[in-house]
């Protein structure tokens, strides 16, 4: 080889080299769409929005109901393509859920309240109405109730029917189909509704009082005796079992009861209907607070992802007779809409 030849070989040897530099490397790759998991009270308004942002941006929403904890668990195992971008949640993220994120990279959370949602007792339109007490739902659903009012020593749960429960309420069997120990509906009734109706009981008031964790324990414990029956993340075909069983009660969100008022009907709580007007003048007592929550890193891997969050606070969306609205969510107030709408758009992440 000719020197010529030798410089002009050193010389294409060293502009490879140059461009095999790190600096020079591919980005990771770009997710292809955009991955939503969590609540499955959530997952119809998420599924309408998804519809939506795809007809006007051609974007891809795949959304599936994994419950609130198990979105929460899947969305904090990292961050970058491949992970969920988004997880709905029917209650706040939980301290444990927040520090399990940071710990595994998951540095930047973007929290979004989305609107309100009342949780319901329901049955079949043909079963007998109810209106119960939320001292009522506590004395029927919980594994060990007091003897007394005043005498808090804890005996397994007697009651088989409703009448035992309350003289008013029809002498028909206790069986609820309820939503599993993954679910932020779950959370929410054992910690509005449950822990509502032990407060109720002056001696478990009292406890609450010196004994936090014996109060939760007597408050958030679910029967085990087959009548509360965890019933899966899929509240359609709960509906379906309700219809099947006249006898029975659902418990689940507003928005469920609202696609399905032809087939079933919600108990009154302390005379209260579980009514969209009742839920926004917080009248209904057993109601909760909706979210999703974005994860800041993915952003740059997913095209869109930013976008859809903006469809979702966006008034056409959440706002008063937004399309959301029309399928059962009940919208906050305009001014905490748009804060909420400025967080997503400046990608405003939260802490605990």
């Amino acid at each position: 080889m000719t020197m010529k030849a030798k410089i002009l070989a050193l010389t294409a040897i060293a502009a490879l080299t140059a461009c095999q530099q790190p600096n020079s490397l591919p980005k990771p790759a770009e997710s292809s769409e955009i991955r939503v998991v969590g609540s499955s009270t959530v997952y119809p308004f998420s599924t309408k929005v998804a519809q939506e942002f795809k007809n006007i941006t051609g974007h891809n929403v795949v959304v599936e109901a994994t419950g609130s904890g198990g979105g929460h668990k899947l969305f904090c195992n990292g961050s970058g393509p491949g992970t969920p971008d988004v997880t709905n949640s029917s209650r706040r993220q939980k301290k444990s859920e927040y520090e399990l994120c940071k710990k595994n990279g998951v540095e930047e959370i973007v929290e979004v309240k989305i609107g309100y949602d009342g949780i319901v007792l329901a049955n079949a339109r043909n079963a007998p109405n109810m209106d119960m007490s939320l001292r009522d739902i506590y004395m029927a659903f919980a594994k060990n109730v007091p003897i007394s009012d005043t005498d808090c020593t804890l005996r397994p749960n007697p009651h088989t029917k409703w009448s035992e429960v309350n003289s008013e309420l029809p002498a028909i069997k206790i069986e609820a189909y309820g939503p599993p120990p993954t679910s932020g509906t779950r959370d929410a009734f054992v910690e509005i509704a449950m822990e509502g109706g032990a407060k109720e009981i002056s001696c478990l008031a009292d406890l609450a009082e010196t004994d936090e964790d014996a109060f939760e324990v007597a408050a958030h414990t679910l029967r085990e005796d087959g009548f509360w029956i965890d019933g899966g993340e899929n509240d359609n075909a709960l509906v379906q079992t309700l219809v099947n069983t006249p006898s029975a009660i659902g418990v689940f969100g507003y928005s469920f009861l609202d696609q399905n008022i032809d087939k079933i009907k919600g108990a009154r709580i302390e005379g209260i209907e579980p009514q969209f007007e009742n839920i926004v003048a917080g009248d209904y007592k057993v109601s909760r607070s909706l979210y999703f929550y974005l994860k800041k890193d993915n952003v740059e891997f997913t095209p869109g992802l930013k976008e859809y969050a903006l469809e979702f606070t966006s008034d056409q969306a959440v706002g008063e007779g937004g399309y959301l609205a029309e399928i059962g969510l009940v919208p906050l107030r305009g001014p905490e809409r748009t804060e909420i709408r400025e967080d997503v758009k400046q990608l405003r992440a939260y802490s605990q």
